[in-house]
């Protein structure tokens, strides 16, 4: 639908010139929102980048609707506010809006498939979020891919790498590192990890950044090629860390571009588990965008790419979103053969020995446990709010939160597990029980810092607002929420 009208007015009546921009108009009017609304989550939004010197209301917008084009990092917020509404990616060309020129280091996917290439977009990528993202610059220099245009260039991961494009290594390296330095590395990573399933995306986002342009510093000196593997492993690692952080404070073009880098990277390492890894984020990224279509090719480039080399706990991980993605494509049957996939992988663990990374440590019984409840719970409202489905989701669901709760380092985990079950609940018209739920998640949510938990919980709260409104409990918790849950979560 392309703009429409013969021209806007000014306040005194006088025509500007200007055509209304009639696909923003659209939009704003099948999202329900008013113009004071949607004013204020721009600002909101705008605060959580560090683009504090944006100040919208109401005849701004109107003007926006009027045809007036906004500026940077605007457009950006826009898209995003969109894609979440209506779960599905909603970019700015489509809101009639037009995007800033992008810098090639920071813009797209299909980036070149070379260790030097991908340690100088690293490098470049990591430094402008450290000087610029506070203020704001770096997020309305990107913008989501999704369909062919991200999935395809993400095939050329399993493409070998030509002999004469992998980087020498000098015969006698002028500089190194050693062994319990490699392993500081690592263990500092694997210490980042942990504070993130504890604390939340949006207390050590930052510091993570930093590592990571530390490690590309690193990755630009001549090493031995084992020393070299292993930095871009760390660097793949750290990249995939950052996304999902990114991600779970809702910077998710930022996010999506961290995760690209990170596959890169753990090309270079010749780490496909590790690939896989970052594809499954991948994944889950688009299911949360409402594209299961493309979480689902990721998902099977992730299993195939790595069938012959990955631990059960990963492919029980891979056939656990698998489910999900099937679940929310309206496959019932596909999602319940990879539910169970999952669970047989799953009880493979252990038997063929040997330790595994670090990052796959989450993979627990509890995750397992959610995941696939998640995915009965998600065929449930693709299928009109089956209380058949949900029944399926709590059990597995209910497991999930008790596990969850006696572990103190996946806190976050344990918040979007009591949520889930809220909302079984609600789908089972259980209002009183899903209250509970709730205000038990309300408490976890304000010790960790994560834009994902509030905003489920908040969507959570006013959907049982809105379907069982004479409910008491219910009236006190959404005033509760209000007083207690911040409105957002600001990256640092």
């Amino acid at each position: 639908m392309g703009a429409c009208g013969v021209g806007g007015s000014d306040a005194g009546g006088r025509t500007t010139g200007r055509r209304p921009n009639g696909q923003l108009g659209s939009w704003f009017l099948r999202s329900g929102w008013s113009k004071g609304e949607l004013a204020r989550q721009v600002n909101r939004r705008a605060r959580r980048i560090g683009a504090h010197h944006i100040s919208t209301d109401t005849s701004r917008v109107r003007r926006w609707l009027d045809g007036e084009q906004p500026r940077e990092p605007i457009p950006r917020i826009l898209s995003e506010l969109f894609s979440e509404r209506f779960g599905s990616v909603v970019t700015v060309e489509d809101l009639g809006l037009r995007a800033a020129p992008q810098a090639p280091a920071v813009s797209g996917v299909d980036l070149p498939w070379a260790g030097p290439q991908t340690v100088s977009l690293i490098s470049d990528f990591s430094r402008s979020d450290l000087m610029l993202g506070r203020r704001g610059f770096l997020g309305s220099s990107l913008a989501l891919a999704a369909g062919p245009a991200l999935v395809e260039p993400m095939q050329r991961w399993l493409v070998p790498t030509p002999a004469g494009d992998r980087p020498k290594a000098p015969p006698e390296p002028v500089t190194g590192l050693s062994v319990p330095e490699l392993e500081l590395l690592e263990s500092t990573t694997a210490m980042f990890r942990t504070w993130d399933a504890q604390c939340g995306g949006g207390l050590r986002r930052k510091a993570v950044v930093g590592q990571l342009h530390e490690v590309t510093d690193l990755l630009q000196e001549p090493h031995p090629e084992a020393t070299t593997r292993r930095l871009f492993r760390c660097a793949a690692e750290l990249a995939e860390l950052a996304g999902w952080m990114s991600y779970d404070i809702g910077l998710q073009p930022g996010a999506q571009k961290y995760f690209v880098l990170a596959l890169h990277a753990a090309k270079e390492a010749g780490d496909r588990p590790l690939g896989s890894y970052v594809l499954s984020s991948m994944s889950r990224q688009m299911i949360h965008l409402g594209r299961p279509d493309d979480a689902l090719e990721l998902i099977h480039l992730a299993q195939y790419g790595s069938r012959d080399c990955a631990t059960p706990r990963t492919q029980a991980m891979l056939y656990a979103m698998e489910a999900r993605a099937y679940a929310n494509m309206g496959q019932p049957g596909k999602c319940k053969r990879a539910v169970r996939m999952a669970e047989d992988t799953f009880s493979d663990i252990g038997l063929e020995g040997g330790p595994e990374p670090d990052w796959i440590r989450f993979f627990s019984e509890a995750e397992l446990n959610g995941e696939n409840a998640h995915s009965y719970r998600d065929l449930a409202y693709v299928a009109g709010r089956s209380p058949t489905y949900a029944s399926l989701a709590e059990p597995a669901m209910r497991r999930a939160v008790e596990l969850f709760a006696e572990d103190e380092e996946h806190q976050r985990s344990y918040a979007l597990n009591l949520i889930g079950l809220a909302t079984v609940h609600l789908l089972k018209k259980e209002p009183e029980e899903a209250t509970a739920l709730a205000q038990k998640a309300l408490e976890v949510a304000q010790r960790v810092r994560s834009e994902r938990v509030n905003t489920r919980l908040r969507k959570t709260v006013d959907t049982a607002a809105r379907e069982f409104a004479d409910v008491g409990e219910i009236t006190d918790l959404t005033d509760l929420l209000t007083a207690q849950l911040p409105e957002s979560a600001e990256a640092v």
